[in-house]
């Protein structure tokens, strides 16, 4: 539904002449119906302005969705000739997303021979140096301009749509003579429209008469969980490894066919802050080229100059750093572009007052985004030749590094341990642009045997780089900032790392790789990105069952449609041996024929069909080791009830990434419950809740503990993840009988306990406030003095560590002995006792248990043998507490098979609530 427009047009004086603020505000002189974006500029009356398409003068109002798709089209039907716009994908709830192509005729008459050319360029295995020079000569350069990917950084997708009409509009414009002859530009301008509109139907349900330019109002708070995230709330932004979200899949899709040069992701910050550009904080991802990295500055260079003649304040280099290879100003680096981020300060809706009592207002961030926009389209006119001969050379560099690489010149995937998982991996890097080949027959490298169905990468190729990044185990940041972190830690200041410090694909979906230093001689063939999972059932005319063996995601998928489709199904807590001598793993699931309808052998083929599952029949339940058919040991699964906390006080994210692996990964629908209302709800219609990330204390408290107590007793499921196991951790709360430890601090050298304990007391004793005089004798022992007694371990950005797990228990069947997972933030927590229930999985030893990324060494010895699993009986139900998040923007695959347990697995050990 489109907003209708129903506030007053008001001039921002006139307007001030209404406000309440108490403050002192610095109105602009001119109405916002004559703002002047470009001042100076002159614009051909056949170019459609905003206002003569949407009714309102741009800057004037915040541009919804449909809106901002209707200019666009308006736009396309003035100027064909030199705009085009391309559908790449719908968002969750159906709205499509847009790309345009803005350039002189006779380039847009012919995208696809441009997009050709662009990707004969970044391939050197094929184009020469001299039909590389040729197609320099001739070709444009090209910007990409991302705009909103939060879908509350409003400013951005206006100053898309000004950016649009400034390039199509103006005349006798020398800057803009020059983007047409000499560059593409590319705009996205709105790459998440669930999330604004979101915040854009929010912000006019709340504004008053006149908007309020108070952060305090109404408007300028936005209730759970805010326009920044998608359908799914999750944080595009950092989608881009995983590719889990149809607008991430759509873009990388577009940039994999064009190959842009210039990249720019533009978002907004708090709007206490000015403007940030490139270059980036340190540190800088080491696969990086010194070309991108100078072309950034040259791309901030002339940024300043305008920023400069326009007088916007702005700075660079002292966040945003450019490590992480899964945001939108980085993954495109790997594609051979220069990549950046833009941020402004943000008005979140018309005005915005700041902490200096200074007024900014919506019309200003979109000029400074549009003022940008121009300046790099400028950089890229300039410099056409020399990004196009780094783009070129990028890729060239990225296939010699590959074959000089003496340890890691092949990645290869045996397929033999989890071949759905496999399969997705090498699934996801071909949807990267990547090369992966499957053999045809099986192979022997680098001193090891490999079957057929096994996937290998070369790093010889142009995406050689982003595989080198993803793959390897290790990607180290500089030593200097490292060593500056430490130096801050030590001084009890915070560090300055950005985001997580490990993303190794392969061990965040817990999948074997072995790296080789040679390349792979075999009969092969190049996986597609929308090459299926090929399911199979063997013997399909069984009299007797259908076994699946349990284990990977193929067979997760099989259990919730077979639930799903009505049959009965049986679950064995530990391995067994059939006759026929074939091993199946624990929890591998049985599918009885006589249990079942009569037409069971076509429904399990069919399900087998659409999950990938592998499924043998069998005419005897005969077993020779292990649990039999009929086993206290085999359990009846059931079609869980499932439910999940939302709204205040959980994490948006947390909430967001669960539920999409739960609804999308496992294909099982959950019921979403305001968290408030599980402190008195009648939970019997469920059989699982699941409580994202998130403090409980408000929402829930005693009363709410006690009425989830009280469900589980009769034989409910409650999972915890993460800050949610820390509320359920409470002594007053008492869900999980584990603590929080504080961070270890050992005995100082010398140090008499009983001296020490009766200095406390006779500290407790003294009324008048003194403490005995001491000596500090240097710099280290003031540190030492002024340390609290008290503190938490060090906050960890994120990195992967290895767990271990317990191959004994029904709740980790199927799951592999060591599983890896992200670790954030700094909660640890004391084992569970004997006594109140198990630890079925916990982290490993201190010298095995960083898998990857940076980790304080303090927290390294402390986390070493501490709980990740935790499991604890009450009644007939139970508490599963994990205590970090295996959901985290839902790239972690290897948990999958573990949380699925979790929730399908205990409800069937579980009493089923009626």
């Amino acid at each position: 539904m489109k907003i209708q427009k129903f506030l007053p047009v008001l001039s921002l004086v006139s307007a001030i002449n209404f406000a309440v603020d108490a403050a002192p505000v610095t109105p602009l002189t001119s109405p916002v119906t004559t703002f002047a974006m470009w001042p100076g500029a002159q614009y051909a009356s056949n170019i459609p302005t905003v206002k003569q398409v949407l009714g309102y003068d741009l800057g004037e109002r915040i541009t919804n969705d449909d809106d901002m798709l209707r200019y666009f089209e308006a736009l396309a039907k003035a100027a064909p000739e030199r705009i085009k716009i391309f559908n790449y994908g719908q968002s969750w709830e159906g709205r499509q997303l847009i790309y345009a192509v803005i350039g002189k005729p006779e380039t847009i008459a012919h995208l696809d021979q441009y997009a050709a050319e662009m990707q004969a360029l970044a391939d050197p295995r094929k184009t020469s140096e001299k039909q590389a020079q040729a197609l320099i000569d001739k070709l444009p350069s090209s910007v990409w301009l991302e705009h909103s990917v939060h879908g509350n950084e409003i400013s951005s997708t206006d100053a898309a749509m000004m950016t649009a009409y400034h390039l199509l509009a103006s005349q006798n414009d020398a800057v803009v003579d020059k983007i047409f002859a000499n560059t593409l530009v590319f705009i996205d301008p709105l790459q998440n429209p669930d999330g604004r509109n979101r915040f854009v139907n929010y912000y006019y349900q709340t504004v008053g008469m006149v908007p309020s330019s108070d952060r305090l109002s109404v408007e300028h708070n936005e209730p759970w969980p805010q326009g920044r995230s998608n359908h799914y709330l999750f944080d595009m932004n950092r989608d881009w490894l995983a590719i889990t979200q149809p607008e991430t899949a759509g873009r990388i899709k577009a940039m994999l066919h064009y190959h842009p040069n210039i990249v720019i992701d533009l978002h907004e910050m708090e709007g206490d802050s000015s403007y940030f550009f490139v270059p980036a904080a340190n540190p800088f991802n080491p696969h990086m080229s010194k070309a991108q990295i100078a072309n950034n500055t040259l791309v901030g260079k002339n940024n300043a100059k305008y920023f400069d003649r326009f007088g916007f304040d702005y700075f660079t280099h002292e966040v945003f750093d450019a490590f992480y290879p899964g945001y939108g100003d980085s993954w495109p680096t790997f594609l051979g572009a220069s990549a950046a981020t833009y941020e402004v300060a943000s008005a979140r809706g018309d005005w915005f007052r700041t902490a200096t009592g200074k007024t900014i207002t919506f019309p200003q961030t979109v000029q400074k985004h549009f003022v940008a926009s121009i300046s790099t389209a400028e950089m890229a006119a300039d410099n056409r030749k020399k990004l196009l001969t780094d783009f070129y050379q990028y890729q060239q560099h990225a296939i010699d590094a590959g074959k000089d690489d003496s340890k890691e010149r092949t990645f290869i995937i045996p397929a033999v341990r989890d071949a759905a998982g496999s399969y997705k991996l090498a699934n996801l890097m071909a949807r990267h642009g990547v090369e992966v080949k499957q053999a045809d027959k099986p192979f022997s490298a680098c001193g090891k045997d490999y079957p057929a169905g096994a996937y290998f990468i070369d790093t010889a190729q142009p995406r050689g780089r982003f595989v080198k990044t993803t793959f390897t185990k290790q990607v180290d940041m500089d030593q200097d900032f490292l060593k500056e972190q430490e130096r801050r830690r030590a001084r009890k200041l915070n560090d300055e790392i950005y985001d997580v410090t490990a993303w190794s694909l392969p061990l965040m979906f817990n999948i074997d790789t072995d790296a080789c230093g040679k390349t792979v001689d075999v009969a092969s063939h190049q996986l597609t990105a929308d090459a299926p999972l090929v399911g199979k059932v063997t013997h399909a005319d069984a009299k007797v069952a259908y076994l699946v063996p349990w284990g990977d995601m193929a067979a997760g998928r099989f259990l919730t449609a077979a639930l799903q489709a009505g049959l009965t199904i049986k679950s064995a807590d530990k391995a067994f041996v059939t006759g026929d001598n074939t091993h199946y793993p624990a929890g591998s699931l049985i599918v009885e024929v006589k249990a079942n309808p009569d037409n069971v052998a076509d429904l399990v083929s069919k399900i087998a069909h659409d999950t990938g599952a592998q499924v043998t029949g069998v005419d005897s339940s005969w077993v020779s080791e292990g649990p039999s058919f009929g086993s206290e040991n085999t359990v009846t699964m059931t079609a869980p009830n499932v439910a999940m906390a939302w709204d205040e006080p959980v994490s948006s994210l947390s909430a967001g990434s669960a539920r999409f692996v739960v609804e999308q990964e496992f294909h099982w629908p959950v019921t979403a419950i305001r968290s408030d209302k599980l402190a008195s709800a009648n939970l019997s219609h469920y059989q699982v809740l699941i409580l994202p990330s998130g403090d409980y204390t408000a929402a829930l408290g005693k009363n709410g503990a006690a009425n989830l107590k009280a469900w589980v007793a009769q034989g409910g499921v409650l999972i915890t993840l993460a800050d949610a196991t820390r509320f359920a951790t409470q002594p007053d709360i008492s869900l999980l009988d584990v603590k929080q430890e504080l961070a270890y601090k050992a005995p100082k050298e010398g140090e008499d306990k009983a001296a020490s304990e009766a200095e406390a007391k006779d500290d407790k004793d003294n009324q008048d406030n003194r403490v005995p005089g001491q000596l500090i004798k240097s710099k280290a022992e003031l540190i030492t003095s002024i340390e609290n007694d008290k503190e938490t371990p060090d906050n960890v950005a994120g990195v992967l560590a290895n767990v271990e797990v317990d191959q004994e228990h029904w709740l980790t069947a199927g799951v592999n002995p060591q599983v890896v997972s992200m670790v954030t933030g700094h909660d640890i927590y004391t084992p569970i006792k004997l006594a109140s229930g198990k630890n079925v999985a916990w982290f490993a030893d201190e010298k095995h248990l960083l898998a990857s990324g940076y980790l304080w060494q303090e927290n390294l010895k402390q986390l070493a043998y501490k709980p990740f699993l935790i499991y604890q009986p009450t009644g007939k139900g139970m508490v599963i507490g994990y205590t970090e998040d295996p959901t985290s923007r839902a790239y972690l695959d290897g948990l999958n098979v573990m949380l699925m347990n979790t929730i399908f697995r205990a409800a069937a050990h579980a009493t089923p609530l009626r």
